[in-house]
């Protein structure tokens, strides 16, 4: 088959069956106990439940059960990839000859949670409404560069969908098993959905009080026979990182919210909650500073070296990850990253020496010329996002540029404001975190750096490295894919457009009585369906 090594995803449908006799994979169905409450701490309120059009995980992990994708990666795989595509509402896909249409069968008998039926019409709608091309608009189509590529989807019959591209794309099959990409119904606003989310999930919207509560009830009509196992799920809101901790520790909780345990405190539940199972991966959520060329000084490329020269990058992972975390560039570094650029590649990177003296004394000299120096610092406003991982963050960036006579007024911004802001470019510099959805090229090239993304909070645009990405996008060889990746990823931080300061790892922590929790080691955003998790009380 062209374009992927699709027959083991077509045997996985087979599989899904035996699945539903035999439990997740193999296991007794008996060993699953069905019944119970999820009882999770929430880090903030965002500003609505509907997927599509915010930009933050913490959308992402309580709506992500309400809903359904055409396709998902297999949840039980720790490291999602290309060949670890499986079906959702898709049956089975295949492409044509070219590779520029995407055929999918759809799966029968499934009904929307208000009791209407799923519908090849759906999908249509559903990205007719993302392109922009639907009667009603998003309120913030946060992901419109994803589809660039996409030239229309069709509804063939009922059960049958097709997406026509304008060129080949075939890692395009990962933006749509993304957390982010679920199928919305035709016959609910944009709207509705904001407040009252509809879906074909496991779990169905039952209320959200801002700054309170999430609660999600089990779908009685799902289409998957025997899931899920919980009756619900409850997000309760607390922004004081500490404060939901202690309330874990305590057994308030049945589970933290997903990676906001840190290292420091990760010691303290165990030391606290001996029993408590933790896991720490690596997380595609990438702390960084976007600069704004349209707000001078920062329209100066010599000032933007300047301070990547600056940036200490082990001494963020020292102090907010006690050691654990990984320095690299816009990609992922590896093991877990699949496109992860080279070490002696990137250590020849503005910013990336390991000898950090030297790096800012070169700082220092640019800085000097554009007439700075220690009797004449530069003033500027550095806005962050008001919650903890990102306050930590900035507060060491400011305390390095103070190295090269930068002085940073913190602006803090709270997080239904925050992603407005920066769609807007009101920001001198913004200390934000590259949280992707997935380990692909396309996914971060056409979110972050394309020039008519809406997502390219930093407005670069650079018509060389526009043609790389799209020629990295068509290319079938992997190994070509990832050799055009690293030079598109290598300019990228010479152009100083977003320096990474480093990708983070960080913790989740259940009770054991917590059973059937899998966590992805390449991205934070595609596995909260929550459909397999049960409670052994």
């Amino acid at each position: 088959m062209a374009f992927g090594a699709w027959e083991s995803v077509r045997r996985y449908a087979g599989a899904i069956a035996l699945a539903g006799l035999l439990g997740v994979f193999g296991q007794p169905a008996a060993a699953q106990k069905s019944g119970g409450i999820l009882r999770i701490y929430h880090r903030d309120s965002p500003s609505s439940l509907s997927i599509h059009e915010e930009a933050t995980f913490s959308v992402v992990v309580p709506a992500m059960g309400i809903f359904n994708n055409l396709v998902v990666f297999n949840p039980h795989i720790k490291q999602n990839s290309l060949d670890d595509i499986v079906p959702d509402l898709a049956e089975s896909w295949s492409w044509n000859e070219d590779g520029t249409a995407l055929t999918f069968k759809l799966r029968q008998g499934v009904k929307w949670h208000d009791g209407k039926p799923f519908t090849a019409a759906d999908v249509k709608c559903t990205w007719d409404l993302l392109q922009g091309k639907a009667k009603e608009k998003l309120r913030l189509n946060a992901r419109e560069a994803w589809w660039q590529n996409l030239d229309e989807v069709t509804a063939d019959n009922d059960f049958q969908t097709t997406f026509h591209m304008k060129q080949r794309q075939p890692a395009f099959p990962t933006m749509l098993a993304s957390g982010f990409t679920p199928v919305y119904p035709c016959h609910v606003s944009p709207a509705q959905m904001r407040q009252h989310p509809v879906g074909t999930g496991p779990f169905r919207f039952v209320e959200y009080k801002p700054n309170q509560f999430i609660k999600v009830a089990r779908n009685p009509d799902y289409w998957k026979p025997g899931r899920p196992y919980l009756d619900g799920v409850e997000y309760t809101i607390i922004p004081n990182r500490s404060t939901a901790i202690l309330a874990f520790i305590a057994g308030q909780f049945d589970m933290t919210f997903p990676y906001e345990v840190s290292i420091p405190l990760l010691h303290d539940v165990k030391n606290q909650m001996p029993q408590a199972i933790c896991e720490v991966v690596a997380l595609h959520d990438a702390p960084n500073v976007v600069v704004n060329p349209q707000h001078p000084p920062f329209d100066k490329m010599e000032l933007r070296r300047a301070m990547a020269l600056s940036l200490d990058r082990q001494a963020f992972i020292n102090i907010l990850g006690e050691g654990q975390g990984d320095i690299g560039t816009a990609m992922l570094p590896g093991p877990e990253g699949l496109w992860s650029m080279p070490k002696e590649m990137m250590q020849k990177l503005p910013g990336y020496s390991p000898d950090i003296t030297k790096s800012r004394e070169e700082a220092r000299k640019i800085m000097q010329g554009l007439g700075y120096g220690p009797d004449h610092h530069l003033a500027v406003k550095l806005s962050s996002r008001n919650i903890p991982v990102y306050r930590d963050t900035a507060t060491i960036f400011m305390d390095q540029l103070k190295e090269i006579w930068i002085d940073a007024e913190l602006d803090l911004v709270e997080t239904a404001l925050w992603v407005p802001k920066l769609v807007r470019g009101d920001f001198q510099l913004a200390q934000s975190f590259v949280g992707s959805a997935l380990d692909d090229p396309d996914q971060t090239f056409f979110e972050d750096y394309a020039c008519k993304s809406n997502r390219n909070y930093a407005h670069y645009c650079n018509p060389e490295i526009e043609k790389l990405i799209q020629q990295e996008s068509m290319e079938t060889d992997r190994e070509k894919r990832k050799q055009l990746t690293w030079d598109i990823d290598r300019r990228l931080q010479e152009d100083v457009v977003r320096p990474i300061f480093y990708h983070r790892r960080a913790g989740t922590c259940w009770r054991p009585e917590v059973k059937g929790v899998d966590l992805q080691v390449n991205s934070m955003f595609n596995n909260w369906r929550m459909e397999d998790i049960w409670l052994d009380r």
